[in-house]
């Protein structure tokens, strides 16, 4: 969920391309060729389209467009569509074919390699599109301020949403950390999903998006909904009032820093309150490589982020790849449940060299900009897994960290911090594997949302071993943004919040509102709660009177 609320007509993406009748025949045996240099052009310029617009998007929508373009040229489902083509299937049933054969593949995956689904399908609906010289589907561009509702929404239709006529989403599948919130957040309108009955909505029809509780009332009574909207303004003007720097309303510091993937992103975050950068994503420059970028690309790429937050604090974490994230240039086994494979810290352990080469290039970015970086690995799960980690961070005269998204790290916080300066918390996979549920999975959303107590049991444990090592940890999951979550999260103990920069004035402005006492009665009560709304309501009454 994102929160805000929205009230107003909804519309609906357009009919994806279906397939002809003329197209359920075979083609001649002289056709093949043809046929398959006609698809593989489609397939391409989808590609490129895709491509174009990530390079100018930001943040998020740039990341999760240019991954939805590596899968656009993957050489897996193209060659199953090309030998559906040289057996006589036109080009646009080859396309069908192929791409349900991967979904049904992906589903069965499940965890990250599920997420993929949306993105497929929508790669296939261009192809086919791009093949019969239709329009390229997507969301139309309402006449006036809409809410868009979709069974789901893939990442090349959201990145480019204007939010001043787009004034809310709600899906009927995905989770919380799905790229249609991820994107929502950046983009700064409500966001719910894994609505039930939302397909049954028609478009005009008049809808009450609530991001903050999670509902959406379709026909309201509008003198109703127009007050809670109405209501809604009022807490964001006073939100937009806040320019920092974080901390609660006796003066508690809580460090609210952004999460970066690029220079530019980096550039538009510190035109916020940002205090620095608390998860500086590095895969960007990674992904779409046939071969590893160079010493020299990395560092001018990491100096942009540290030019831009000049003095600030900016933690970088190392190569996150692996599962719905493949390199090119690097080994990947074929995996039964990639989630739960070869990703993050641990490709770079079967590839130390890749390593250590990134931390040279981090080490050159510090010393060129004057901006010394703190680094973190991801997907840590032992002490001796951090260890290692710290030591070769040590050799390049850096501060080395590890992110928490591995209940085992979590457990073993103490432990880990015996070799390392600092923790990052990451909710959005903390939970995924906490709660043994597919974050994407709309029929467990539920238990992926950062909410549940077990989940934040494993956060009180991580930041109670920080404090007893007298070391900083942070959350830079999505649970960040959720500015009543990171009021407990203050009140747990965590030292910075790092969130979508759209996010930030939230978050900001309604720590600003309370007490740490406040909040440490609403930590306290939340980890006290049975279930995951039990928490959030527990937390709603601790912090009442902080308005």
């Amino acid at each position: 969920m994102v929160p805000g609320v929205a009230y107003a007509p909804v519309i609906r993406p357009g009919r994806p391309p279906s397939l002809d009748d003329d197209a359920s025949g075979d083609v001649s045996e002289s056709d093949p060729s043809a046929e398959a240099a006609r698809f593989t052009a489609a397939a391409a310029a989808v590609a490129s389209r895709l491509r174009d617009r990530a390079a100018h998007a930001t943040g998020a929508a740039s990341e999760v467009l240019a991954a939805t373009a590596t899968l656009a040229q993957d050489r897996a489902w193209l060659g199953a569509a090309e030998k559906r083509i040289t057996e006589g299937a036109p080009a646009v049933r080859a396309v069908a074919g192929a791409v349900e054969q991967f979904t049904d593949l992906f589903t069965k995956l499940g965890g990250l390699m599920a997420e993929r689904v949306t993105d497929l399908r929508d790669i296939r609906d261009r192809v086919i599109a791009e093949l019969k010289g239709l329009p390229e589907p997507g969301v139309p561009v309402p006449a006036v301020p809409s809410i868009l509702c979709a069974q789901d929404l893939a990442p090349a239709d959201t990145a480019g949403l204007d939010p001043t006529l787009v004034v809310a989403l709600a899906t009927t599948l995905g989770g919380p950390t799905s790229h249609t919130a991820i994107i929502a957040r950046q983009l700064g309108i409500p966001c719910v999903v894994a609505i039930e009955g939302l397909d049954a909505v028609d478009s005009g029809t008049m809808v009450l998006v609530d991001g903050t509780v999670g509902t959406v009332t379709v026909a309201p009574d509008a003198a109703a909904a127009a007050e809670a909207v109405s209501q809604a303004r009022h807490d964001a003007d006073r939100t937009a009032r806040w320019t920092g720097p974080g901390a609660t309303s006796d003066g508690h510091a809580i460090a609210v820093l952004a999460n970066v993937q690029d220079g530019a992103a980096a550039r538009s975050a510190r035109e916020t309150a940002a205090e620095g950068v608390g998860l500086f994503r590095t895969e960007l420059c990674f992904l779409n490589r046939e071969t590893e970028p160079s010493v020299d690309e990395q560092a001018d790429i990491y100096a942009e982020v540290l030019d831009a937050f000049a003095g600030r604090k900016v933690v970088i974490r190392t190569l996150d790849a692996g599962s719905d994230k493949p390199l090119k240039f690097a080994e990947h086994p074929d995996e039964a449940n990639p989630a739960l494979g070869v990703r993050g810290i641990r490709i770079a352990f079967g590839n130390p060299g890749v390593l250590d080469r990134q931390l040279e290039a981090i080490a050159v970015a510090g010393r060129r900009t004057g901006n010394q970086p703190w680094v973190m690995a991801p997907m840590i799960a032992t002490a001796e897994e951090a260890e290692q980690f710290a030591a070769q961070v040590r050799l390049h005269g850096l501060t080395p960290g590890v992110m928490i998204e591995v209940p085992s790290a979590a457990l073993l916080a103490h432990r880990i911090l015996d070799h390392v300066d600092f923790l990052s918390i990451g909710t959005n996979d903390l939970a995924q594997y906490t709660m043994a549920a597919d974050r994407m999975s709309a029929e467990l959303a539920a238990l992926t949302d950062p909410w549940q107590p077990a989940v934040l049991t494993l956060v009180a444990m991580a930041v109670r071993a920080g404090a007893a090592a007298d070391k900083p940890v942070g959350v830079c999951g999505e649970a960040a943004a959720d500015p009543l979550l990171a009021c407990v999260l203050a009140g747990l103990g965590v030292t910075s919040l790092s969130a979508a920069a759209a996010a930030l004035q939230g978050v900001g402005a309604r720590l600003a509102q309370v007490s740490l006492s406040q909040c440490r009665a609403a930590a306290e009560a939340v980890l006290a709660a049975g279930t995951a709304a039990e928490a959030r309501a527990a937390a709603l009454t601790a912090l009442e009177g902080s308005e």
